[in-house]
């Protein structure tokens, strides 16, 4: 009997050996560029970090001094807490416009791919390119928003936009959300068109209005559709070093340098590669760690009888 069990048994083995083996020769490929592309470059960062690692000379090993230094740079936490900064006010802004667009290009109505393609086609234009454009249009001479101001009758002389930073600050939140908020609603409105047509209809007949259907019904269900769109938003912004590069060059006063915008400058123009991997590798924890959260806090769990 058991000789007999053990001769039923092999033969699912080897299938499942055979599924497995399968497995891996069609997630080979990916594993190779994740390895090659992510997982030696976050090692060897890892260990330049470990090291007094100048552009050119030998390299001298100093341990975690690095790291025991950016605690006591006045100027990686200035560019740290703008960028947390900015990460709040730009995520804010971009769901803030994303989300009304999701409902509203959700229904079915006239014209509305139309309107699903315009709002959309910022996303295909390079962040470098919209902020180059933004440039131009924020130019206090041959730009357009300034004199469109003044035609206005908003101000009296067409500002230089990029000259104060609250003004360069609210450019840069509004290049960003025209560019990125067609993404957000692309993703939001995945999640509105994944909620079934039965349960809102049964919530309008039972009486409930369109703010206790949005706030009882489509948020919950949409939990883990806002979770993907917030991560994506929040490692974006985090992220940020094209706009304030291109744009105001960190100023004005070396207000707008962004924690990116701090490694790129310690790494390429101070040459302290050492100094900035130990920064990356921070920086790397500090997107994994908020990700866990914000996976953490907007998943959706089933809740207990």
């Amino acid at each position: 009997m058991i000789a007999s069990g053990s001769n039923l048994l092999s033969p699912r083995r080897r299938r499942s050996r055979r599924k497995g083996l399968h497995g891996l020769v069609y997630i080979a490929p990916a594993m190779v560029l994740v390895i090659a592309f992510f997982v030696i470059p976050v090692i060897f960062t890892g260990w330049m970090s470990l090291h007094n690692w100048p552009l050119m000379g030998g390299t001298r090993w100093i341990g975690f001094r690095n790291y025991v230094r950016m605690f006591h740079d006045a100027r990686f936490m200035a560019a740290l807490q703008f960028t947390a900064y900015y990460t709040v006010v730009v995520t804010i802004a971009i769901f803030a416009v994303a989300f009304p667009l999701a409902i509203f290009v959700e229904k079915q109505r006239q014209f509305v791919s139309a309107y699903r393609t315009i709002i959309f086609l910022p996303v295909v234009v390079g962040l470098a390119t919209a902020s180059l454009l933004w440039v131009w249009l924020a130019n206090v001479d041959s730009g357009f928003i300034g004199p469109a101001l003044k035609a206005l009758g908003l101000v009296d002389k067409a500002p230089n936009l990029l000259a104060t930073f609250d003004s360069a600050f609210l450019t840069i939140i509004v290049m960003v959300v025209w560019k990125i908020a067609g993404f957000t609603m692309i993703i939001l409105l995945t999640g509105l068109q994944a909620i079934p047509a039965d349960l809102t209809e049964a919530a309008r007949i039972d009486g409930a209005g369109r703010w206790q259907r949005f706030r009882h019904l489509t948020l919950p269900l949409m939990r883990k559709t806002i979770a993907l769109a917030l991560i994506v938003s929040v490692t974006g912004s985090i992220l940020a070093f094209d706009q304030f590069y291109i744009m105001t060059s960190g100023g004005p006063q070396n207000r707008m340098i962004s924690v990116v915008y701090y490694i790129f400058n310690q790494s390429f123009v101070s040459f302290n590669l050492g100094y900035g991997a130990a920064l990356s590798i921070v920086l790397l924890a500090i997107l994994v760690a908020i990700s866990i959260v914000q996976l953490w806090l907007l998943s959706v769990r089933e809740e207990k009888p």
